[in-house]
């Protein structure tokens, strides 16, 4: 069987759809009400980028309510920690524009490809990001960032300069800084978001760059 291979369309999606801001939230079994309020801080401050992991009934409920206000402000949500084809199928009928996995399946892919949806796969080796580019994938998720190291996204660059990473995985706006200047393209902010100071200062880090 051959490799499913992502379309060009597919990567050109996340050049444009990460061209406004170099961050993303991940809204990780936050439920319905505080998800929407969440999101909607976000992109009043220009943090357009949301991702939903998908991991109960729940969280597929905050993806439904999500989706059409994203979509009223012309944004969009994604669905992560996709890790089966099921997953891929719920993802989209929840309304999510992409999907994003904690590492590299070809089943993932393939699905995600078959329903035209963008997919992150996550990687943590030159071994997975070459399997990932020989799929066709040109950005991927480096995870877990913080346990990886700012260093390791600066090294992976020298031997694949055409990928664009995202790094996931212990960030903040206390660290962000330092994993943008070492090359990562995005850094997705999850669990630290908790801490209310953390919006506005990734805002404020946005506006800066």
């Amino acid at each position: 069987m051959s490799s499913p291979q992502v379309s060009a369309d597919s990567n050109a999606w996340f050049d444009h759809a990460f061209s406004a801001a170099p961050l993303m939230l991940i809204l990780r079994g936050l439920g319905v009400e505080r998800s929407v309020e969440l999101s909607e801080r976000a992109w009043d401050l220009g943090i357009d980028m949301v991702e939903i992991p998908l991991q109960s009934d729940t969280d597929a409920e905050a993806l439904r309510t999500l989706a059409p206000r994203a979509a009223e402000r012309g944004l969009c949500v994604g669905a992560g920690t996709i890790l089966d084809p099921e997953g891929v199928r719920l993802a989209a009928e929840c309304g999510a524009a992409f999907t994003v996995a904690p590492g590299t399946s070809r089943e993932v892919l393939e699905a995600s490809v078959d329903l035209g949806i963008p997919h992150l796969p996550g990687v943590a080796t030159a071994t997975e990001i070459h399997a990932a580019l020989r799929h066709g994938v040109r950005w991927v998720k480096g995870f877990p960032a913080a346990r990886l190291g700012a260093s390791w996204f600066r090294d992976m660059r020298g031997p694949f300069p055409e990928v664009r990473f995202v790094a996931t995985g212990g960030m903040s706006a206390h660290n962000a800084a330092e994993f943008l200047d070492a090359g990562v393209s995005v850094v997705a902010v999850g669990s630290a978001i908790e801490d209310e100071a953390q919006i506005p200062a990734l805002a404020e880090l946005l506006a800066g760059r």
